[in-house]
């Protein structure tokens, strides 16, 4: 049984999620309550003219980046360096890009303007962060997330336009960085082939 938010700040405990991991309805995506959420283990997800939807489920889909898994072929593209990857130099672009994707089993995005405008607002407080793939000066990959400072870093989505790019942001970024835990949520062929696992909810909120 999911909740209905207040005004107040505050989230039902992650345990109340209903069976598909929906916590709780309603609320604002203000900077002060995405914060709070993703240090609870909890993330919006809704579609436009939905209300807001906020998630906590059980298992947590997640990479320990000891377990990072570059397969040989993904090797050989990292050694014939054809893409040039940058942090935090066009935030606002790859959210855009992400939200155009056309993704299995999805009619629409659940990356609304509103989503856009809040999360612009954590990047420019540094809390979001962005990772941007280029080929030829063109951006042809990237994906963007939470920055939690604790070690865990809450990835929320990630677009290719070119095959394999945003597999080589994803490693670079975690070879570039000394995060612990990659949040990825909930299941996806794709990062499970880069060693991506679950987990109990109980273990994830043991991380934060």
């Amino acid at each position: 049984m999911f909740h209905v938010l207040s005004e107040d700040l505050r989230f039902p405990a992650a345990h109340e999620a209903s069976a598909d991991g929906l916590l709780a309805v309603g609320g604002d995506l203000s900077v002060e309550r995405l914060l709070l959420a993703y240090k609870t283990g909890v993330f919006p997800w809704f579609s436009e003219g939905d209300p807001i939807l906020w998630w906590s489920p059980d298992p947590r889909f997640v990479l320990f980046t000891e377990k990072l898994k570059v397969s040989k072929s993904m090797r050989q593209v990292l050694r014939k360096d054809q893409f040039t990857v940058t942090e935090n130099k066009a935030f606002l672009e790859v959210m855009q890009s992400c939200s155009k994707i056309k993704r299995e089993g999805q009619d629409d995005t659940w990356i609304t303007q509103s989503m856009i405008d809040a999360y612009s607002e954590l990047h420019q407080l540094g809390y979001a962060k962005s990772v941007e793939v280029w080929q030829d000066n063109s951006l042809v990959g990237g994906l963007y997330g939470i920055d939690l400072g604790n070690g865990v870093f809450c990835g929320e989505s990630m677009f290719s336009k070119v095959s394999n790019a945003s597999k080589v942001g994803f490693i670079k970024f975690i070879q570039n960085h000394n995060y612990k835990l990659i949040d990825c949520q909930v299941h996806t062929n794709h990062l499970e082939s880069l060693g991506a696992e679950e987990i109990s909810r109980a273990s994830f909120l043991s991380y934060l």
